[in-house]
């Protein structure tokens, strides 16, 4: 079967994370660089990474590569490319772009001439002068990397934190593809605690179960991918019906969040059913003063306020101080916690064992991580 090139795109600092999720679905990773992740893959590629993938924002459809320096360059290398093999006569199809340190800077020129070249291009293949775009919807993205142009058909539709069992989220909820990744840089099994002492609508517990349970992400959700002519139904069939038999419906998960606020843990609890693993999560609604850890060796990951989108300064260093109090009460524990406040150790009073630096939506945070001992192999 055909090879055909992927981009998973990701937030900055998750390229690793990504990278692994698609090797683990056994693709060729072709390269690596900031915000993208190149792969190859057959046609079945299209469903397997989108249902599949946690950690990644989409999945997009390299079409082709080229250099431009000009607006004529960028009109006859997109011209040049068979769109006929994607696009079809009735498909509608719009255009987004973003340019970087290149030439050709005004984005929506660039647009425009990208969607004229598509149109010269179509119009000679199908021997029409109009197009009523009724069809299926094909997204096309032109993205200008200094003199790189790369031009890309988006797979995925929403966004793949679009996980579908999130119906309602409490005040600055994290994104589902974050969380996830919190998650996979953790040292987190399913044969491991996890608590999220601050758990707000229950998106880090949720994912955890998601992972301990194999189930893939994008299995309750369709993709806009699923619409196109071009990737036969059964592909489709069979990847979620090989995504369902996957699931560990055995093992014992235990899994806790809390969170102050009863508002949220009531949709923490709507939301893992919707998402199918409520028997996996034990939600409460308890100050973190009194949280007790439910055991040894667990994982704690958490994302508490920052001080910029809710909370003030000295409200947040108060939380911060008892995150720390409440942590040391076992010390077999990890403990990861996502924020933007840089003197988050000195008020946890430990140095963390790593940093990684990631961003929240647009907020630059650290990804503090303080290390517990590895459990016994017993446990």
């Amino acid at each position: 079967m055909e090879k055909l090139n992927y981009i998973a795109t990701s937030t900055f600092g998750l390229e690793a994370s990504v990278k692994r999720e698609v090797t683990k679905l056994g693709y060729e990773i072709t390269s690596v660089s900031d915000g993208r992740i190149d792969f190859s893959g057959d046609l079945a590629a299209i469903a397997e990474a989108n249902l599949w993938l946690r950690c990644a924002d989409r999945v997009l459809l390299n079409v082709g590569e080229f250099t431009a320096l000009t607006f004529d360059e960028l009109f006859e290398g997109t011209k040049a490319l068979a769109w006929e093999k994607w696009i079809t006569k009735d498909a509608k199809f719009t255009v987004t772009g973003k340019s970087v340190k290149s030439k050709l800077f005004s984005v929506s020129d660039c647009q425009a001439i990208v969607k004229k070249a598509v149109v010269e291009r179509l119009k000679k293949t199908y021997h029409v002068d109009w197009f009523e775009e009724t069809g299926p919807e094909y997204k096309i993205q032109v993205g200008l990397l200094r003199d790189k142009v790369t031009l890309t058909i988006d797979t995925t539709g929403p966004g793949l934190h679009k996980r579908g069992y999130r119906e309602h989220h409490a005040e600055a909820p994290i994104k589902e593809t974050l969380a996830a990744a919190l998650i996979e840089l953790s040292y987190f099994r399913k044969d491991r605690i996890l608590l999220d002492p601050m758990c707000g609508s229950g998106t880090i517990p949720i994912e955890a179960a998601l992972m301990a349970r194999n189930i893939a992400p994008g299995i309750k959700r369709r993709f806009v991918s699923e619409t196109w002519d071009q990737i036969d139904k059964n592909i489709w069939k069979t990847a979620r019906e090989k995504a369902k038999d996957s699931i560990d419906k055995s093992t014992k998960i235990q899994i806790y969040g809390s969170d102050i606020d009863g508002r949220a843990g009531v949709l923490a609890m709507h939301n893992a059913k919707r998402a199918g693993v409520a028997d996996c999560i034990t939600f409460d609604v308890k100050d973190l003063k009194d949280v007790t850890l439910p055991g040894n060796y667990g994982i704690a990951i958490c994302n508490p306020p920052y001080g910029e989108r809710i909370g003030k300064a000295v409200t947040v260093e108060a939380l911060y101080r008892q995150i720390g109090k409440t942590m040391s009460a076992d010390d077999t524990w990890s403990v990861y916690v996502l924020t933007s406040y840089e003197e988050f150790e000195r008020l946890y009073e430990k140095r963390a064992d790593a940093k990684r630096k990631l961003f929240n939506g647009m907020i630059k945070t650290d990804y503090f991580q303080f290390l517990g001992p590895r459990p016994p192999k017993t446990i």
